[in-house]
């Protein structure tokens, strides 16, 4: 592409003096904001991109880039795997930043405070999880920043199909609030999983967001394919509390939520955006999802609102079940992490084509869903862990949902040409996730670009042999091809090796409230900090 003599032309900073920590030399520098492509070197000082330019630079350490693509780190919306040896196989398929968004964390403080503690190679942060208020009221159990507490909890049934009345709706609220208050990145609203509540408490919740000016991160009530009930009818009660309130609206993979209903959904969602609804995308490249087997989405006729054919679509630790199985694990150990079909991309072009709905759907960002990473007794591998057991499981996509893109659609196959551009691909993994929330989140501004004055959040990775090689079967096997990967100027893999003692990872966490209303959710802070 045509450039100008200077590689910052358009912006209000220009290179800073050198000599600098870190030069990355004669990369294919791509920065998706400007639509740039080209081969140029890297300055880095301290935890920013110092300098761009064509021109040779001088720095205490320099790193030979040539023939790799050198790009903004990937912004990863949608990351339950919030432990440390999660957070080192997402490293290594390119993430520098992962957030749990869609499920959020209750209390907020307490997970900012746990992962400080613990540190982290990549950028960590969560959204207030509703979910966890509503189990609180419904169920009198406090909640615990963990999944392990989200997961117990579906041994009760109280919170997923039943409504809440005004006080308990008003308590959820105040909840959800108070952790907006202490620095949530929006609302995580997992509505898949308790789908009985009701629609006066959505709205409330839509309304929280427009007032505190955050987004939704919504997996939709229903996961269905048959209507009355069906994805459609969800998205379009997203799409209608978006444009009474709003409030801006988020749609998790959309690719699950749609299923095999895809077209449908797509041609909802582009009306919406036409019209100028706040509504957003994401997508991750499987036609497989993943979650405990006592979810709501895989009780009762199941089968059929999935259009799927059998229950051997759904696998435990790689193994196709029965429904005498799934009926078992419901009873007792409902908490149990599985996975499960709804396309067969790899089998069917029919279903490769709709996949590509929803993955290359415009303006969507890619995001992972990556779940935590479990032992084959359904223990969670946590602490200061890697590389992670061999038999270690969890869905493919926590380990190679980046690479695969990268490899699939951006790469093409044999005889194939790719689906996007190499520029096209790092704005979907980077730029559009910073820009889904910088809004609310004025950190994300320095995320998702390669300019002078961002965050040295930065991948470089050879696109001719980046690869997923995580599997349904064999999961715990990190991507390759990414050589060197930074985390605010850091590196963490040097050389395609982790580089352990390295946690340079930040918070990402919008401003705190320093002064709380009298009642907890009744009104605004009064003052602010920020992280």
């Amino acid at each position: 592409m045509a450039m100008t003599d200077n590689p910052q032309a358009g912006r209000t900073q220009q290179n800073k003096p050198g000599p600098y920590d870190i030069v990355l030399v004669g990369g294919r520098v791509v920065d998706p904001e400007r639509n740039i492509d080209e081969v140029l070197n890297v300055g880095i000082t301290g935890h920013q991109v110092a300098a761009i330019s064509r021109e040779p630079l001088e720095g205490s350490t320099v790193i030979d880039a040539q023939g790799l693509v050198v790009a903004p780190g990937f912004v990863d919306l949608h990351s339950h795997g919030q432990q440390l040896p999660a957070a080192w196989m997402q490293a290594f398929d390119g993430v520098t930043t992962a957030l749990e968004l869609e499920s959020g964390l209750l209390p907020i403080g307490e997970f900012y405070d746990n992962v400080a503690a613990e540190g982290r190679p990549i950028n960590y942060g969560a959204s207030v999880a509703w979910t966890y208020a509503r189990i609180a009221e419904k169920e009198g159990r406090e909640p615990k920043a963990d999944l392990v507490w989200f997961q117990e909890a579906f041994s009760r049934d109280g919170w997923q199909n039943s409504l809440a009345d005004d006080g308990e709706v008003e308590r959820i609220i105040a909840r959800v609030e108070k952790g907006l208050l202490d620095g949530g990145l929006g609302i995580g609203i997992n509505g898949g999983y308790a789908p009985g509540y009701g629609r006066k408490e959505y709205h409330a919740l839509a309304k929280l967001a427009a007032k505190h000016k955050v987004p939704t991160f919504t997996h939709v009530r229903y996961l269905s394919v048959q209507e009355p009930e069906s994805g459609f009818e969800a998205l379009g009660e997203l799409i209608s509390l978006a444009a009474a309130t709003g409030a801006h609206m988020h749609v998790c993979h959309l690719n699950a939520n749609a299923g095999r209903d895809v077209k449908a959904c797509v041609e909802l969602i582009a009306e919406a955006q036409k019209n100028g609804v706040p509504v957003t995308v994401e997508s991750y490249p499987y036609g497989g999802c993943s979650s405990t087997v006592g979810a709501e989405v895989f009780r009762g006729d199941w089968l059929a609102r999935w259009g799927a054919e059998d229950a051997s679509v759904m696998e435990l630790n790689g193994e196709p079940m029965t429904q005498e199985k799934i009926d078992e694990l419901q009873k007792n150990a409902p908490g149990t992490v599985v996975n499960m079909h709804f396309l067969h991309p790899d089998d069917k072009p029919e279903d490769a084509e709709l996949l590509d709905l929803s993955v290359l759907y415009p303006g969507a960002a890619i995001a992972s869903d990556a779940m935590p990473w479990v032992n084959k007794d359904g223990t969670l591998v946590e602490g200061d862990v890697w590389p992670l057991p061999a038999d270690a499981f969890a869905h493919p996509r926590s380990a190679g949902c980046f690479s695969r893109f990268l490899s699939r659609w951006a790469r093409g196959g044999p005889g194939e040409e790719p689906k996007v551009s190499l520029v096209e691909a790092i704005r979907r993994t980077s730029l559009i996730p910073a820009q889904i929330l910088e809004e609310s989140v004025p950190q994300m501004r320095g995320k998702g670009r390669l300019q002078v004055g961002a965050d040295a959040d930065i991948v470089v990775f050879d696109l001719a042999t980046v690869q997923d090689n995580a599997t349904f079967t064999e999961p715990a096997q990190h991507s390759t091809g990414f050589r060197h990967v930074l985390v605010n100027g850091t590196p963490v893999i040097r050389d395609g090796k982790e580089l352990l003692e390295q946690r340079p990872g930040r918070p990402i966490r919008r401003a705190r409230a320093t002064t709380r209303p009298a009642v907890p959710g009744a009104g605004a802070a009064e003052g602010l900090e920020t992280s």
